[in-house]
């Protein structure tokens, strides 16, 4: 049974339809991505799963449907998003931002062992930690940004564009991180422009286009498909 199954979800800003009858589905500890143009519907997808936004069609989640959940309901259940655009709290220091990662969780919990995973993985944000979020540099958000979401304990994390606006060797370290996450058996589905670099790192991918999915294979079978290639890979 498939952890997340997506299935015939449509949904639109008014009259602009966003998504239109998408299905699919992610297996426990798979990395899946999803890639296609600005505009295609990525980031909608990942907020009607994060219950942001509204749709038609059904989403269930082990085998139970989440579309009448909250999102605070969502992410206790363990889907946690990483947003695009980081969108961490600017005048909190990155120690009160993890903790609000960890808002979610019963008080009797304790953090420390998740805010110690976050710093083996990001040792400049043990470096900073009390200093302000909207003090670091872009990649130091993104680092944050993806330490937060850890910090809810997630069973499937939700990436929507982790290498926007960020230098290619942090591009690198973020994408290290992601590798490391997958190897310890988190369930990833990465929305990302890098095409390149998600089908590398993907188990399988799917391909989304003006709401639509277009293709869907390994990320090897995508990354030598000629359209693939022609469309987002540069030849």
């Amino acid at each position: 049974m498939a952890v997340l199954e997506v299935t015939n979800l449509s949904a639109s800003y008014g009259s602009v339809i966003a998504l239109e009858d998408v299905s699919f589905n992610v297996e426990e500890g798979e990395l899946v991505a999803i890639i296609g143009s600005n505009g295609a519907g990525k980031s909608t997808l990942l907020s009607c799963i994060s219950g942001v936004m509204s749709y038609t069609g059904s989403i269930t989640y082990n085998g139970e449907e989440i579309s009448k959940l909250g999102t605070d309901k969502i992410v206790q259940e363990g889907i946690v998003q990483v947003p695009e655009g980081r969108l961490i709290f600017p005048e909190l220091s990155v120690m009160e931002n993890l903790k609000m990662g960890a808002y979610s969780r019963k008080r009797r919990d304790n953090i420390q062992p998740e805010v110690d995973v976050v710093f083996d993985l990001f040792p400049r944000l043990k470096e900073r930690v009390a200093q302000k979020g909207g003090s670091l540099s872009g990649g130091e958000q993104q680092m944050l940004a993806v330490g937060r979401a850890l910090m809810a304990k997630p069973k499937l994390l939700l990436m929507d564009e982790p290498s926007m606006g960020l230098a290619p060797v942090i591009v690198a370290d973020i994408f290290r991180t992601i590798e490391r996450l997958h190897e310890e058996k988190i369930t990833i589905v990465l929305v990302e422009q890098n095409a390149r670099l998600a089908l590398r790192h993907a188990d399988r991918a799917y391909v989304l286009e003006t709401g639509e999915i277009l293709l869907t294979g390994t990320g090897e079978e995508l990354a030598n498909n000629p359209r693939v290639q022609e469309l987002y890979l540069g030849g």
